[in-house]
């Protein structure tokens, strides 16, 4: 078995199981406005399609930019496991307060323990590092271009969750801002009083 068939099935195991496990969530009691979600996943179905197209066109998206041994391959592999197992991490110590979209679960509460003690949105970090560990041992553009734009669709729809859920919840959420950074671990957080979490 090479790296690539270890990378594809750890990929298929974690989406399959993470949409079985959606259902596991408490009643949704407020909800963020389309409105405010609207360019985001629209300018992220622009980019999506356009990189598709650069994909299909150009034949220098998809030769390799370097040659990765078996070792590498191995040791991304590893890196995608320890990025898969934090999102599941953090999946299992959120519970039932997990969802889907922008919203506020029955129950809410700020859960700084456990995953969410390093990062406010580990789920998100733990798949931008797997996405980056696959696209590295890949080592063609397409794949470092859709990790790339996976990483900034992430890290603007942190951005209105967390706007969302300062509206929610208040100087509450502001003080655990203060104190958790938003996605890499151990970087200071940015004071501010303007943003506000929920990860998918």
């Amino acid at each position: 078995m090479t790296p690539m068939m270890v990378l594809v099935a750890l990929w298929t195991v974690f989406f399959v199981s993470w949409i079985v496990a959606s259902v596991w969530a408490s009643r949704t009691v407020s909800r963020s406005g389309f409105r405010s979600q609207a360019p985001l996943y629209l300018g992220s179905l622009v980019a999506g399609l356009l990189l598709a197209l650069a994909n299909l066109w150009l034949p220098i998206m998809r030769q390799p930019l370097w040659h990765s041994s078996a070792n590498f391959g191995w040791a991304m592999v590893a890196v995608t496991v320890i990025g898969l197992a934090f999102c599941w991490w953090a999946r299992l110590h959120l519970g039932s307060l997990w969802s889907a979209g922008v919203s506020r679960k029955e129950g809410h509460r700020i859960v700084d323990t456990g995953p969410y003690g390093f990062v406010r949105h580990p789920i998100y970090s733990g798949a931008i590092l797997g996405m980056f560990a696959t696209a590295a041992f890949r080592g063609r553009p397409n794949a470092i271009a859709i990790a790339l734009l996976l990483t900034l669709f992430f890290a603007l729809k942190a951005l209105v969750e967390e706007r969302f859920l300062r509206e929610e919840l208040g100087d509450a959420y502001d003080e655990y801002r203060r104190r958790v950074p938003m996605l890499v671990p151990f970087l200071r957080p940015r004071a501010s009083s303007h943003q506000g979490h929920w990860d998918p």
